[in-house]
């Protein structure tokens, strides 16, 4: 009878604790995600009272950031075990993860460009939705005026889209002091003023042409993220 010997070869020191160091960041990171995602859950009663996340009429940014770190979380704590204990099945999974997001995140922008009109549309419906449910949810706010005021834009093609708010809505039924408003993100803040009036907003979208220190920046959001995405491209 004749045996065998198979040789196994070495796995290098640096290459192993080098792939350890970076997936113990990503699991740390995804850690951190899944908590602030809980702690927000926590503060808006929705832990409680789990229907509260299907009530909101808008997307809940909490929901991208649990989702966020629950694909870091496992990722970085298959490559965590898969490296140190150089487990051949968990650096697989690792592995295949990582190029099925590659080629996801492929596809996406190639179909993105190839149905502009398409994507454009949809992110239209997403705006419009999210506005009106403005006032709704605290974070969702956040994220709305943090993109208005990145991008210096207001609403989806402009000011007018926020009439379908019922809080800035425009019609003769509504008693709101924002009547005929637009939130203060889409303001150009006055140098002059240390402090950002936050209701400083009143009848804009009523009346454009109207010439304040406290001006909307009128770019809608849809023309500056396409013009984001053509300037990626050259």
């Amino acid at each position: 009878m004749h045996y065998y010997r198979y040789s196994n070869a070495e796995v290098s020191c640096w290459y192993k604790y080098l792939l350890f160091s970076y997936n113990i960041v990503f699991w740390l990171a995804g850690v951190v995600f899944l908590g602030v995602g809980l702690w927000a859950w926590s503060e808006k009663g929705v832990l409680s009272d789990l229907t509260k996340v299907t009530r909101l009429h808008g997307i809940d940014p909490v929901v991208l950031v649990l989702m966020v770190g629950v694909v870091m979380f496992t990722l970085g704590f298959a490559g965590c075990v898969g490296a140190l204990r150089e487990n051949i099945c968990l650096l697989k999974f690792f592995c295949g993860a990582i190029v099925l997001i590659f080629f996801l995140e492929l596809a996406v922008a190639v179909l993105a460009f190839l149905f502009q009109d398409w994507v454009r549309d949809r992110f239209r419906e997403f705006f419009e939705s999210n506005i009106r449910s403005y006032r709704d949810d605290i974070d969702l706010q956040n994220l709305i005026d943090s993109l208005q005021k990145a991008n210096q834009c207001c609403g989806a093609y402009g000011p007018e889209d926020w009439d379908l708010n019922v809080y800035f809505n425009c019609s003769g039924a509504s008693y709101s002091r924002e009547k005929c408003g637009v939130p203060f993100s889409c303001c150009v803040p006055d140098p002059a003023q240390k402090v950002v009036n936050t209701q400083r907003a009143p009848f804009l979208h009523a009346s454009p042409h109207t010439d304040t220190p406290h001006s909307p920046a009128w770019p809608h959001c849809l023309l500056v993220l396409v013009l984001l995405k053509l300037s990626l491209r050259t």
